[in-house]
């Protein structure tokens, strides 16, 4: 396994990072700097970030559904609640993958699986991420065009892929990029304010009926769904319940834990 695969299967973050970590001098092997990408560590070489000891620790991943005031990082400089205040401690090591600003809820994932990361987040596997989006007006289906066709946001075409209403006020958008707030700053762009911005899907993963706060482990066939590049089996979450007891699951099934939300 090479170095940044390792470090990946380690969750010390995506692949890109990893490869960082290496070209910084950061990692050592066995107390040797190496900045060679193509190095494979072995089952008895000591690696180290920082003088800190790596281990690969067992692949795991949770969904959350995450409620609207909580930002997606594991610290804020502002002292606002975050995702992982919502979580046990035996997951203070996870890594979110993506982001949804503070006020947008619905489905995050949280691993230590950096390929998984990878495929979810790098721009060239165009995984849907899809939300329901609630306006402060009726839509009007004429301005589809323009935000299929895409806007300009940070230098770069910010395109929705797919775009139905359910009802004169919301809609389904399918997104495959990750600019930052990127559909309500498209709304805004056509004269409409986003009310409410929720999560419902990433990949072949559908937050289903996962409450609001509630988080819990995916079952092996959702993540091997989350690495295949089909995307026309959608898994629904709430299709493998587990057991709301801690500590306690199924075999092939998920955990779910309620969580107070304060």
């Amino acid at each position: 396994m090479r170095l940044n695969r390792f470090l990946a299967a380690a969750g010390v973050g995506s692949r890109r990072h990893c490869d960082e970590l290496i070209a910084a001098g950061r990692v050592t092997i066995n107390g040797k700097v190496c900045t060679d990408f193509s190095s494979q560590p072995g089952p008895r070489d000591h690696v180290k970030i920082d003088a800190k000891l790596v281990h690969v620790a067992p692949p795991l991943t949770i969904m959350l559904h995450k409620p609207a005031r909580f930002v997606s990082t594991r610290k804020d400089r502002h002292a606002r609640d975050t995702v992982f205040d919502l979580l046990p401690q035996k997951f203070s090591k996870l890594f979110n993958v993506g982001r949804l600003d503070a006020q947008t809820e619905g489905l995050l994932l949280l691993t230590n699986d950096g390929e998984l990361a990878q495929r979810l987040t790098h721009p060239r596997h165009e995984i849907d991420k899809e939300y329901e989006v609630t306006l402060d007006r009726p839509w009007d289906p004429a301005l589809a065009p323009k935000l299929l066709h895409g806007i300009f946001l940070d230098g770069r075409r910010a395109k929705i892929v797919r775009l139905h209403s359910i009802s004169p006020t919301r809609l389904h958008v399918v997104l495959r990029q990750g600019i930052n707030r990127q559909i309500r700053r498209m709304f805004e762009a056509v004269g409409y304010r986003v009310k409410h911005l929720i999560r419902v899907r990433i990949g072949n993963l559908r937050l289903a009926d996962l409450p609001r706060g509630h988080w819990r482990t995916l079952t092996k066939r959702e993540i091997g769904s989350l690495h295949s590049r089909g995307s026309s089996d959608v898994v629904a979450a709430g299709a493998d319940r587990g057991s709301r007891r801690s500590g306690h699951t199924s075999e092939g099934r998920g955990q779910r834990r309620r969580l107070q939300l304060i």
